[in-house]
């Protein structure tokens, strides 16, 4: 039996494609984006996922539409909104985040330029499950990438985006 995954994007949609590119065929059943003609609905029209546009104050919409396409698991691949813990509780235990940091350290925004004005050596990604503390789920996988002197911030969350691909795909295919 195969897995129904639900996507959530914000924008440019690398990640989701990612995701596509990686899973079975009509495993990824549904991506809702928050962003109007963000990357990630272009993305979805190329490979012929169903999507659909909802403001993040919208729910109770997103979760009607994510039961009726009966998804499994619900990943977050650039969703760049803090979900409420109504949306939480409607999915428990069956929401993947990835964040650019090894999480504890970092969480929210700017990750990586943190994780470089702190002086780390390393940095790297984490997929876990979201819960009501942000970025403060259950760690599911994570994967270091080192940070060089010579590094600008532009090479080294690129870096860290191949590592959350990595990652990322690994944990949708151990997924039961």
């Amino acid at each position: 039996m195969r897995k129904r995954l639900g996507v959530m994007c914000s924008g440019n949609g690398t990640n989701f494609e990612n995701i596509v590119r990686s899973c079975k065929e009509d495993e990824v059943v549904l991506m809702i984006h928050n962003t109007k003609d963000c990357g990630a609905l272009k993305r979805a029209l190329k490979f012929g996922i169903p999507s659909a546009y909802f403001n993040h104050t919208e729910e109770a919409k997103i979760v009607s539409e994510f039961n009726w396409a009966r998804v499994d698991y619900i990943i977050l691949a650039g969703y760049m909104r803090i979900l409420s813990s109504y949306f939480i509780e409607e999915f428990p235990n069956r929401i993947i985040n990835v964040h650019p940091s090894l999480l504890p350290k970092y969480k929210g925004l700017n990750a990586v330029r943190q994780a470089m004005e702190s002086g780390d050596k390393v940095t790297g990604c984490t997929v876990h499950y979201v819960n009501d503390e942000l970025d403060g789920g259950q760690i599911i996988k994570q994967a270091k990438v080192p940070i060089f002197e010579t590094d600008t911030l532009d090479e080294l969350t690129k870096r860290i985006q191949r590592e959350e691909y990595r990652i990322l795909t690994e944990v949708i295919q151990e997924l039961p």
